[in-house]
Formats: structure tokens, C-alpha cells, sequence
């Protein structure tokens, strides 16, 4: 599918229901982290953060952290892995019951930034290698490319990850297996909420706008081609070194990935 199309979702629109927002993520997180859809990233990504001498990751666009704690118990196979390595987790739409949960999980090595945070303008107080897992899609053209920018101008290294390959076959699996998981598997979700269950089967809004918006999500995805077009406009000085690619589970799935990082690293 070498297209791409930006529809509307909505998770991006400021009047959508934290409680429906909330139910996607928790969703989202729960999907992620059970079928570690991102552990394919740890060597690269272990790389990069040797290359930079970080040992913060700097989550953008987080959503409820989904993911997070398969990645970081992956880069800790990965040796040499740095000393004291940690994640925060920042998003425009903060999720901080979501992100106390992982924290306590994690004692402390995934925690939140309480405040707002906006992925095109990070503050300059947040340090680290700045990663988006599932998140880059939301980006319109000019917003993905400003946001590749910001992270030149701070000199900050950045890896886009998307965990899926842009296929027919995974927009079929989102109307209809993903689905039917998500009905089976909501009253596992942690930590419980009474609204995610009231809105996923007496009102079902959580599952039907996670399927609009899955879907919309694999058809506003960057295949590699497009995210390296990003990067060199981004950088037009080629002051970092750039990848673009996919990355293939062990079980089947892909994922597509940008990384880049400052030459002189």
C-alpha cells in the first residue's frame, strides 16, 4: 500500500470524551504490551542510545504508555545496556492513571511528565532520546516534518515507530479480529474502570471509534520512502544520519521505523 490518506480520528479531536480516549488507550496499551508488537526495535534502538550516550528515552505522544514496558525489558537484553535506563512518558493528552500503573510496575523506571507536552515543540527541560510508538501517524506532512525539525534543532535523537507494515491484511485484521479481542479481553484490562466497561458493551462507543480509528491509522501511516523524504527536509543540512525501514517480528508482524540521530555521535 504505497499510498497515504489523512482522515479524520478521533483520538486527535480536543472534543472527544476523555472517558472514550482513555478506553482506546487502555486498549491500545493492553494489545501492545501483550503480543510485544515493539520488541523488534531493542537492537537498533539499544544502538542509537550507545551512539548518543543516553539513557533517558523521551516518550511523545504516549498515549497511556502501551508498549513501553516490552521495549525497555527488551533494550536490557541488549548489551552493553546504559546505566539507570528509563523512560517518561509525555502527551498533549496527559494519562496519568495509565502512567501510575506503569510506574509502580516498573518501580519507577517508566514514569510520567504531569504536564502537557506537545511532540512539534518539546521544552528544552525534557532531555532524552525522543521515541513515537504508534503516535507519528497523527501527523499531517507539514506537522510530521516540523516535528523531525525540532528534534534537529535540539539535537536530539528521535526514532518513529509504527507497528504495522501498511497492508490490506492488517486493515482486515482491524475490522475484524481485533475487534472480537477487544470484547473478550476488556474486563482484564488494568487498572479497572467502570466507564470502560459501560462503554464497550451497554453503550459500545470504545469499540467502534478503536476500529474507525484503527483503521485510519494503518491508512495515514509513512511507508519508509516517505519517512526518509521527511527526514532529508527536515535536515536539509544533513547534520544527522537517518534510517528508514521495516523490522519483522518473530511471529510475523512488522515494524516500520525512522531513526536518526546527530553525526558527530
Amino acid at each position: 500500500m504505497n499510498f497515504r490518506l489523512h482522515l479524520f480520528e478521533f483520538e486527535d479531536q480536543p472534543w472527544f470524551p476523555a472517558v472514550l480516549r482513555t478506553g482506546q488507550m487502555d486498549y491500545l496499551r493492553f494489545m501492545i504490551s501483550g503480543l510485544g508488537i515493539y520488541r523488534p526495535v531493542a537492537p537498533l534502538l539499544a544502538a542509537a542510545l550507545r551512539d548518543t550516550q543516553q539513557n533517558q528515552l523521551l516518550e511523545l505522544g504516549a498515549g497511556a504508555g502501551g508498549g513501553t514496558e516490552t521495549v525497555l525489558a527488551a533494550l536490557r537484553q541488549q548489551p552493553p545496556t546504559p546505566a539507570g535506563l528509563h523512560l517518561l512518558l509525555t502527551d498533549l493528552y496527559p494519562q496519568p492513571t495509565a502512567w501510575a500503573d506503569v510506574a509502580r510496575r516498573t518501580a519507577g523506571a517508566i514514569r510520567g511528565h504531569a504536564a502537557p507536552v506537545n511532540a512539534l515543540a518539546v521544552p528544552t527541560d525534557l532531555a532524552g532520546f525522543r521515541v513515537l510508538f504508534s503516535a507519528f501517524h497523527h501527523f499531517a506532512p507539514p506537522q510530521a516534518e516540523a516535528l523531525l525539525r525540532d528534534a534537529v534543532a535540539s539535537g536530539a535523537g528521535i526514532g518513529v515507530f509504527e507497528g504495522a507494515a501498511k497492508s490490506w491484511l492488517e486493515i482486515g485484521l482491524a475490522l475484524t479480529v481485533l475487534p472480537v479481542a477487544q470484547l473478550l479481553l476488556t474486563p482484564f484490562f488494568r487498572p479497572f474502570r467502570l466507564s470502560r466497561l459501560v462503554f464497550t458493551y451497554l453503550l459500545p462507543l470504545i469499540p467502534l471509534t478503536t476500529i474507525w480509528d484503527g483503521v485510519v491509522s494503518i491508512l495515514r501511516m509513512y511507508p519508509p520512502a516517505e519517512l526518509r523524504a521527511l527526514a532529508q527536509r527536515a535536515d536539509p543540512a544533513g547534520r544527522y544520519q537517518w534510517q528508514a525501514g521495516q523490522l519483522r517480528h518473530w511471529w510475523g508482524p512488522r515494524v516500520t521505523y525512522l531513526v536518526g540521530y546527530p553525526t558527530q555521535a
